[in-house]
């Protein structure tokens, strides 16, 4: 009668390992959940500072070229208002004649060299001037058409007068050239 005991003993022991291997399964069953959501959370954590990163310098970016821009075109509202002195000056220089030139020469030198200096000055703050010729082609990004006329002896599109020089700034137009354009058809 002593072996039907062991055999309990045995079938116990035998139980008892079982549920301790069970136990231990869970246990690492448990700790497998927890660390797949451990990494997870950082897969999520490394996803968003990734992304603030990448906000961050199109952020700088953006910033850059916004002060960029501002240098080279923050002053094209004053260069606006100054071209009319350039305008006036250039006419003031082309209607002065021989004999005003002789009786005045100092005073008309004066009005020359400033404007020479105020071209200079345009040049150095990247203004340029464009200045179409009778002749040239019109070309709509650079010139505007004062007026339309027929004109014998030119095509259509052809500049037949220029009104008012234009200005560049940079690589944008400030002002186009104002011009008179042929409407004669071709023959």
């Amino acid at each position: 009668m002593a072996e039907p005991k062991n055999d309990d003993f045995l079938d116990d022991l035998a139980a008892m390992e079982a549920e301790a291997d069970a136990e231990e399964l869970a246990e690492l069953d448990d700790d497998a959940i927890e660390l797949d959501s451990i990494r997870a959370e950082r897969d999520e954590y490394k996803d968003r500072y990734m992304r603030t990163l990448a906000e961050a310098e199109n952020s700088r970016k953006r910033s850059e070229r916004a002060r960029v821009e501002a240098e080279r075109y923050g002053g094209s509202r004053l260069a606006r208002d100054v071209l009319p002195v350039y305008d006036n000056m250039k006419r003031a220089l082309d209607t002065i004649t021989d004999e005003q030139r002789a009786a005045s020469s100092a005073l008309i030198e004066g009005i020359e060299l400033t404007m020479r200096e105020l071209v200079n000055v345009f040049g150095k703050h990247g203004i340029e001037v464009i200045s179409p010729e009778v002749g040239d082609r019109f070309d709509p990004k650079m010139h505007e058409a004062m007026f339309e006329a027929p004109l014998p002896g030119t095509k259509a599109g052809d500049i037949i007068q220029v009104s008012a020089e234009g200005f560049m700034l940079h690589d944008r137009l400030l002002r186009p050239a104002q011009v008179g354009v042929s409407s004669t058809p071709a023959s």
